[in-house]
């Protein structure tokens, strides 16, 4: 794990560039997206970087962030060493950020899961592992043992695939289930429909299935056509209603956290289905076009939640970003494409830096507005400007 404060970050960089030692990977996150992208297949590139439809909603993730600005206080004897640590459900965190899941990194790095998830590792930071891996959630464990990780849960169709998905989670160490619900069925997403281009029907991010006995019975072995036509068959299930998820209760005793909230009466109904945490998130505009920006909706999903943590992502690029939904009530914040872009760079190291980048901002934007850690970060630390 490394070691010091996170804004220590930036004086290795100055004291290396004394040797005479230059980065070899940009800093900003704009830079790292737009080398990231220079850097992948037409096919993977527009599968990471689009979204819904005109990508209004994408556009509005980002642009609710700009309605938010810190105020710094002064003289409030920040001290040098800021500590972050926070607990969400259970699992300890240096700082209130999570790796959000991404499915088929294949198609960015071969390392996939195991690189991301072995950078997170030497952060101590919890990795949240996709059901549509590039590696079977089993080897993303062991490519970085005794670390921290969730399990997302694409719940399919058939149930007893998805205990078994549930079960293998919880027997590998996963902390806790993360249920997207917001993607029971795929957006319109016309970067992907130019490019003729659905990577799981290459065997692309199919790994847990390819692994699980449940799918691979009666399956023709070695039939690869037949597994993909199985997995397009099994999912989803649009079917799903919230007396659903007692049944997942059932499963395990894994902590249930709900991702794809955005409506203060889904957070109640949450509440009322025993879930243990919501993850306040539009799926980074992939999903609903022109749907209601992820910061913006937060306050208000954070406002009915009462002891109920409310995670958040979409649109999180930089430390000021994880500043403001913090401040507006998040308990931690998930990362996504930039991380990606991380891994389409350099693999392991992209990652890795990518992720020392984000906490290094992080640290240093919670001490130079006046805080002393991110815990402290409230309301009253941001103006909204339009």
């Amino acid at each position: 794990m490394t070691s010091g404060p996170f804004a220590d970050f930036q004086n290795e960089v100055y004291l290396k560039g004394l040797l005479g030692e230059l980065p070899t990977l940009p800093f900003g996150w704009r830079e790292v997206e737009a080398a990231a992208c220079a850097a992948m297949s037409p096919g993977a590139r527009g599968y990471v970087a689009g979204g819904a439809g005109a990508e209004d909603t994408m556009a509005a993730n980002r642009a609710a962030f700009d309605r938010w600005r810190l105020v710094p206080r002064m003289l409030r004897g920040v001290p040098a060493q800021r500590d972050h640590t926070t607990t969400v459900l259970g699992t300890t965190m240096p700082a209130p950020v999570l790796l959000a899941p991404v499915g088929v990194l294949s198609i960015v790095h071969e390392q996939a899961e195991r690189a991301a998830a072995r950078a997170a590792a030497a952060l101590g930071l919890t990795m949240v592992v996709s059901t549509a891996g590039s590696v079977a959630l089993e080897e993303v464990a062991a490519a970085a043992p005794g670390a921290p990780r969730w399990f997302q849960l694409y719940w399919p169709a058939d149930r007893e695939l998805a205990a078994s998905f549930v079960a293998r989670a919880e027997a590998a160490g996963y902390e806790a289930l993360v249920v997207t619900l917001d993607t029971w069925q795929l957006g319109w997403r016309p970067r992907d429909l130019t490019q003729a281009y659905l990577p799981f029907l290459r065997s692309e991010g199919i790994a847990n299935y390819l692994s699980d006995p449940v799918f691979l019975r009666d399956l023709p072995e070695g039939d690869a056509g037949a597994a993909v036509m199985k997995f397009v068959r099994l999912f989803n299930d649009p079917t799903l209603t919230w007396d659903d998820l007692a049944w997942l209760r059932q499963q395990t005793s894994l902590p249930i956290v709900l991702k794809g909230v955005q409506h203060p009466d889904d957070v109640l109904r949450a509440v009322e289905a025993g879930a243990q945490a919501v993850v306040c998130s539009n799926h980074g505009g992939r999903q609903v076009d022109g749907a209601v920006a992820s910061l913006d909706a937060l306050p208000g999903l954070v406002e009915v939640a009462g002891e109920l943590p409310v995670l958040f992502d979409s649109g999180i690029r930089s430390g000021a970003d994880a500043a403001k939904a913090l401040a507006l009530g998040a308990a931690a914040v998930l990362l996504g494409r930039p991380w990606v872009h991380g891994l389409a760079l350099a693999g392991e190291a992209g990652v890795h830096h990518v992720l020392r980048c984000l906490l290094a901002d992080l640290d240093l934007q919670v001490g130079l507005s006046g805080h002393a850690s991110a815990s402290a970060l409230s309301r009253d630390s941001l103006v909204r400007v339009g």
